[in-house]
């Protein structure tokens, strides 16, 4: 391998042990068993050979004991093997939800612009398989190689005792195996994880069509993504098959050395018997050790494969794990501004410039004020910006030049960042609606909302006239991205949420663009009603909703200027 290959399998190796010593004990409660299970299975093979010496009548004196110390042998091992299979499942679900949970925070917490090099299928992909090839490999990798090395070291020893040249016989695939090993390590790694970004391709490809499955149907164009799935599907393919065909060159170059090698000891101990060395016990008991230790020692080379699997999965998870959090600056004055809310609050924006990575600048020396109880409106068409400034409002992105703050009437002040979100009640564009009751909907905001809390929240955006005649009411289940409901209806309930949420602040981003022009203009005159301090922007491309606004600003081509004040 390339010595930055090195460094890296290293490093996630190292990341890895981080994991690994969390479950010390029974890592090393897992040795003892499998230590145990190899000394038992190798004295079974020890009392064989006395069981055929007894039965062939070399020696009929001991058959009681050595016929109860085999019954011994072989349940002991079926407990042992009972007990460690138990202990890895419980163990390496614990490893696998300890991982798993902690990067699925660290994507959730993570700055929103990184997050844009991942496609979500990848991200779940690396969440479930990554994750579990390497909870496993943390409990599992360890223990094998002890257990396998034992009881290599052990049969190596017993054939040693009774006879060294059919020792050497034994070892001769061991330079072999070191060899393949050597040759295809760097190869492995490479498949490893160009099959590991194939199968994020499927997974995304997948959700991508799951996502948007009504607009594929009504573009008539299922044929099209159905042949897409069959192309990423035999992309995977062809890869797998390179991977299979490399894989099955070694093993078969393994096999058959190792064929050799069994062979090569049959000979010798039928030759040793026939000369009169040994007797028939002892020829069986060199058998089963011949075939014991090359049987360890190619599985102490397979642990090299494992090896470079669960390293190459770290290094996926290592990845989105190390993506920067989201900055949460000024928390204690974002608190004390959140205590003062009711008195009143204003956003103001001063000179702000931006621009995407790898973008062009969307935003060019944007000024914008809202005061309590103002609605305000930004106007502008499609794609100049609009929603990129609700973006900068919550904090989710960061201008690179100028200002973006909130204040409370004590004077206090922060810069608008995470530490400011909670004031901040959202409706996006698109549907938002999970498939869940309408009920646990409206709770994912304030989980101890009453139903009538929640049945006033849906008469303030208009939605309770519909939502009362469903069949179950507010618990009424609806499926995902609000199937069953029309547009305007699954609007409705994400206004009614975030109405629910009861923030100082709420931002409705084209979010009563599927409402005609009279229910969005009570909707938002019962939005300020219900709450006379309360903020309102919204975004909207409908001139209907400006009479009502007290200041109005256009965007166009990254140019905001205010146009009513």
């Amino acid at each position: 391998m390339k010595k930055h290959n090195i460094s890296q399998v290293k490093d996630e190796a190292k990341w890895m042990l981080k994991y690994a010593k969390h479950y010390w004990g029974a890592i090393l409660l897992y040795c003892v068993l499998g230590v145990l299970a190899t000394v038992m299975g190798l004295a079974g093979s020890v009392m064989s050979k006395y069981l055929i010496d007894i039965v062939t009548g070399y020696d009929t004196k001991a058959i009681g004991w050595v016929v109860s110390l085999m019954i011994a042998m072989g349940m002991g091992n079926i407990v042992l093997n009972a007990i460690t299979s138990r202990a890895t499942v419980l163990i390496s679900t614990k490893v696998y939800n300890e991982i798993q949970a902690e990067i699925y925070d660290r994507v959730m917490e993570a700055d929103w612009e990184s997050l844009y090099e991942y496609r979500s299928g990848d991200l779940i992909n690396r969440l479930t398989g990554d994750v579990k090839t390497v909870s496993d490999s943390v409990i599992s990798w360890f223990p094998s190689l002890i257990t396998k090395g034992a009881q290599f070291l052990g049969a190596l020893v017993i054939i040693l005792y009774y006879d060294p040249t059919m020792a050497v016989i034994a070892l001769l695939s061991a330079p072999v195996s070191v060899l393949m090993s050597r040759v295809i390590l760097s190869k492995m790694r490479k498949y490893s994880q160009e099959l590991r970004k194939a199968s994020s391709e499927v997974i995304t490809y997948q959700e991508d069509s799951f996502q948007n499955i009504q607009t594929i149907k009504c573009f008539g164009i299922v044929d099209f993504f159905e042949k897409g799935m069959r192309n990423v599907q035999q992309k995977y393919k062809d890869l797998m098959m390179d991977y299979n065909k490399m894989s099955i060159t070694a093993t078969s170059l393994l096999s058959f050395t190792g064929m050799l090698v069994s062979y090569g000891c049959l000979g010798w101990g039928v030759y040793r018997l026939w000369k009169g060395a040994i007797i028939f016990g002892t020829l069986t008991l060199f058998i089963q050790l011949a075939n014991s230790l090359s049987s360890s020692f190619s599985s102490l080379i397979s642990l090299v494969p494992q090896a470079v699997s669960a390293t190459t999965s770290a290094g996926r998870i290592m990845s989105v794990s190390e993506i920067k959090p989201e900055p949460v600056i000024e928390e204690e004055t974002a608190q004390k501004i959140k205590e003062n809310s009711s008195k009143g609050l204003e956003i103001r924006i001063e000179n702000i410039d931006f621009t995407y990575k790898g973008g062009e600048k969307v935003l060019s020396n944007v000024n914008l004020l809202a005061k309590s109880g103002n609605i305000v409106a930004i106007v502008g068409p499609s794609g100049e910006g609009k929603t990129t400034i609700m973006r900068i409002i919550l904090g989710l992105i960061n201008p690179q030049s100028g200002k973006s703050v909130m204040r409370d009437n004590l004077g206090n002040e922060c810069a608008l960042s995470a530490a400011t979100r909670e004031m901040f009640s959202y409706v996006p564009q698109g549907n938002t609606i999970f498939a869940d009751t309408i009920a646990k909907n409206m709770r994912m905001v304030k989980n101890d909302a009453t139903d009538k809390e929640i049945i006033v929240a849906l008469k303030t955006a208009c939605a309770y006239d519909f939502v009362k005649k469903l069949p179950e009411g507010i618990n009424t289940i609806i499926g995902e991205n609000g199937q069953g409901l029309s547009e305007g209806q699954a609007q409705r309930i994400s206004i009614a949420r975030a109405v629910l949420r009861d923030a100082p602040v709420i931002l409705l981003d084209e979010a009563t663009s599927a409402l005609d022009v009279d229910t969005e203009e009570k909707v938002l005159k019962n939005i300020i009603k219900k709450d006379s301090k309360k903020i309102c922007i919204v975004t909207t491309h409908r001139p209907s909703v400006l009479d009502i606004c007290e200041r109005v600003y256009r965007i166009n081509k990254t140019n905001f200027e205010e146009i009513k004040k």
